[in-house]
């Protein structure tokens, strides 16, 4: 019985470990590098949401490019 209270505290140590982790890079990451945000609407046809749908496009932004100044003619940039 102490054994499996043991193992059961041993894996939720691990767990929050992990977590305290996982957190901070990803919202670095998130903030620093490249984030995923949904388009919708008709402020971006043709070329997102073609032909008037109703759903949403899925769309990679990239702050690293931005941050290096890599930004060219025929790219597609979004202000907040």
């Amino acid at each position: 019985m102490a054994q499996a209270q043991g193992l059961g505290t041993r894996y939720i140590k691990a767990f929050f470990k992990g977590f305290f982790v996982a957190v901070p890079v990803t919202v670095t990451f998130l903030d620093r590098v490249a984030c995923v945000a949904r388009v919708e609407g008709v402020s971006m046809q043709p070329s997102l949401n073609p032909g008037g749908r109703q759903a949403s496009d899925v769309v990679l932004l990239n702050h690293w490019s931005i941050r290096n100044y890599d930004v060219q003619r025929g790219d597609i940039v979004s202000l907040v």
